[in-house]
């Protein structure tokens, strides 16, 4: 799996993450979206043949917040691209990664995806752009790839909004 970022989790970037996630602000997934899909989108990505997946999050968090953030930034991305947008996932695991280090990260997400009933046939041998907000430790994302690789994707290619910096996040 490869991954592209638009910026570093840093001012202004991780206030606006952090408006989009934790205080409501639904709307910046439009224009957080719309620049992953033109800054951040792998150049060797078929685009065309592509299909973009958010990652799930918790069922909990989503409920907290009304909406799970990767899905209104894979809607914009997907908007912006001219491809549909799939979730064949389901989060198995009920924890959030919020405050774990990095070890704790990959041991907390192993196990917690699963691909639903359908998915298989979602995914079929497609190349998957999947979205999320931010890149940490990469656990999240190398957990979901995992699974979506059982299901047949082709290619998984990452595109988040912001990454956190190597000396912060434990790459």
């Amino acid at each position: 799996m490869a991954a592209r970022s638009v910026t570093l989790m840093e001012p202004p970037a991780d206030r606006l993450v952090h408006a989009l996630k934790y205080h409501g602000w639904r709307s910046l997934g439009g224009p957080l979206g719309r620049r992953m899909a033109q800054r951040a989108v792998p150049p060797t990505l078929d685009v065309d043949a592509c299909v973009v997946v958010p990652i799930p999050t918790t069922t909990a968090r989503e409920a907290e917040r009304g909406y799970n953030q990767a899905a209104v930034l894979a809607e914009a991305v997907a908007g912006e691209l001219g491809r549909p947008v799939v979730s064949p996932l389901v989060r198995t695991g009920k924890s959030t990664q919020v405050g774990l280090h990095r070890d704790e990260r990959w041991t907390n997400v192993r196990g917690a995806f699963a691909v639903r009933g359908n998915g298989v046939i979602e995914l079929g041998d497609r190349a998957v752009l999947l979205v999320d907000d931010v890149l940490t430790t990469g656990a999240t994302a190398s957990a979901v790839s995992a699974v979506l690789n059982e299901a047949g994707a082709s290619q998984i290619w990452l595109t988040t909004f912001a990454r956190a910096a190597p000396f912060t996040s434990g790459f």
